[in-house]
């Protein structure tokens, strides 16, 4: 198996060679050791309950790879699970039926290890990862619902937790277990091998024979042998953080992405890259629009300025791909309930603004109400009952997620909807607002969905962000994900309901005519502003395209 700094080494020499983008590029610089042993461990298969469990690999979730076709031959098959799994890049390029990833993998829902609870897939898809910490005002949030308020706390949790087949309630074990596999490596595996050796000589890394690349500054060294099984726990997921924090796309020197034709084009027209100073992104993204249809006659991006390794695509941007452009970056002239008439708006800036094509911010768009009333019937959403505050929170092992500390909780409202039991749904923000059990973003997601609340026609902002106000309003509310290199991360949605760009934007041409009829239960007030037809889905999907990379 060819994986980690090899394989992206051979990739990047390949796409020097081959892309007139990338000739100008500087030579790739070597990560630090801390990023470079964070990869290490992003990729080790024996810190799941299944190796613990059977002192070896063998997990047949890890046999192949699920996506929303046949699946493919596992990278890891024989081994146990492990954060590539559900984070693919390049072990599938060159299968028939892969490709490239942003680190995501190709399951609408990520297989699981099987267990006691009788699960067999996570309850949302695999985001990718690439740009998931870039920084942002008010504070980061990760994971769909808001989960954790830093990388390194979802690095912790997702080893101690049911995507590495622990149970709520064994976190201890997971621990113990997760410190055994670092004290107790002989560095004779071929992870070890390309990577340095073994875990206690690297960590402590003190020996002559360390490799350069491999040599942690003082400052992150840890005594294995003497330090406690949290201690390990604790700077050990560090550098796992730091591999993940380092995933960012492309940017020149002064900090603009520029590897997707949608950049070119910008620089080739000497259009603003990014907002000015004490410029919103929503600023910014009106004044680019503005910009770009006072061009009198535009230069675009054809096939002579460069080509893509990793997408089945022409490296282009063209009159399809600017029509896109202006039709995602329009907003409603009469307001969001009103509707010229003349021309069409994807009002698709209200959550997704350039640079970097997310707000960061929570929304529900309507996908969990499509997927439970195509289950269960039109209609059957908002006819579900859902708890307040009050009964929720006196309640937990009846309506919140499990945790450790409520590890027998059922979590119908954190489920994937099934027709044989209509209380499971997935209400996104709803399980963690407000929820005692989640305190670290508690202010995050109190400042995000009083800002939601703010910007419906007629609210007052502070009059209506009580607790109880704002769990009604979190009620299948999910994070904005940022949409470059969409190409790399399909299927779509929190739930992976979607296969296309396409199918992605017919369905906000339905949502946003139901949320004009008050037929989406707690709509986001943004959607009422999106009016395109279906002559327009290709011009958007094209510009969407426009946004892929080569990222590797």
């Amino acid at each position: 198996m060819c994986s980690g700094t090899k394989l992206r080494t051979m990739l990047f020499f390949v796409l020097l060679l081959l892309s007139p983008i990338l000739l100008s590029a500087t030579e790739e610089e070597a990560d630090p050791a801390e990023i470079a042993i964070g990869e290490r461990l992003f990729l080790e298969t024996r810190f799941a309950q299944f190796f613990a469990a059977n002192n070896q690999g063998g997990d047949p979730a890890m046999d192949t790879t699920e996506t929303i076709d046949a699946p493919l031959p596992g990278p890891f098959a024989g081994q146990s699970m492990n954060c590539v799994a559900c984070h693919l890049v390049d072990q599938q390029l060159g299968v028939t039926g892969g490709s490239m990833r942003t680190y995501a993998d190709f399951a609408r829902r990520s297989p699981l290890q099987a267990r006691e609870d009788g699960k067999t897939h996570s309850v949302r898809n695999s985001p990718p990862l690439v740009n998931a910490s870039l920084p942002r005002k008010g504070g980061i949030m990760l994971h769909f619902d808001g989960e954790f308020s830093s990388i390194h706390d979802l690095v912790k949790a997702t080893y101690t937790g049911r995507m590495a087949g622990w149970l709520p309630g064994e976190r201890e074990e997971a621990i113990k277990h997760f410190a055994k596999v670092i004290r107790n490596d002989d560095g004779n595996n071929e992870l070890a091998q390309e990577f340095g050796g073994a875990y206690s000589v690297i960590l402590k890394g003190t020996d002559p024979s360390i490799p350069d690349e491999f040599r942690l500054p003082e400052e992150f060294r840890i005594d294995v042998a003497q330090a406690s099984d949290e201690e390990i726990f604790e700077k050990v997921t560090r550098f796992t953080a730091a591999y993940v924090e380092n995933l960012q796309f492309s940017r020149d020197e002064e900090g603009n992405f520029n590897l997707s034709p949608y950049d070119l084009f910008l620089v080739k027209n000497n259009l603003p890259r990014g907002p000015a100073e004490n410029e919103s992104d929503t600023q910014y993204s009106r004044r680019l629009l503005q910009m770009v249809k006072n061009l009198d006659n535009p230069t675009f991006i054809s096939e002579q300025d460069g080509f893509f390794a990793f997408h089945d695509q022409a490296f282009v941007f063209g009159l399809k791909e600017l029509e896109g452009m202006k039709l995602f970056f329009s907003e409603s002239e009469h307001g969001q309930q009103g509707h010229a008439g003349k021309r069409s708006t994807g009002n698709c800036i209200a959550c997704h603004q350039a640079p970097n094509f997310t707000d960061f911010g929570l929304h529900n768009t309507g996908v969990a109400q499509a997927e439970y009333d195509e289950i269960h019937g039109k209609g059957a959403f908002k006819g579900l009952h859902i708890p307040n505050l009050r009964v929720r929170n006196s309640k937990p092992m009846t309506y919140l997620p499990a945790t450790d500390q409520h590890p027998a909780a059922m979590e119908p409202f954190r489920a994937i909807p099934d027709i044989n039991k209509p209380e499971f749904i997935d209400l996104g923000v709803w399980n963690i607002y407000a929820n005692p059990d989640f305190p670290k973003t508690q202010s995050i997601l109190k400042d995000l969905l009083c800002q939601e609340l703010k910007n419906e026609k007629g609210r007052s902002h502070n009059k209506h962000c009580k607790e109880k106000d704002l769990l009604k309003r979190s009620i299948a509310m999910f994070k904005t994900p940022g949409l470059r290199d969409l190409g790399h991360s399909a299927p779509y949605m929190h739930n992976g309901q979607f296969d296309s760009l396409e199918n992605v934007i017919e369905f906000y041409q339905e949502t946003s005519k139901l949320a004009r009829k008050n037929q989406l239960r707690n709509a986001s007030p943004d959607l009422v502003g999106i009016h395109i037809e279906k002559q327009d889905v290709a011009s958007i999907a094209a510009f969407l395209r426009a946004l892929n990379e080569d990222y590797e």
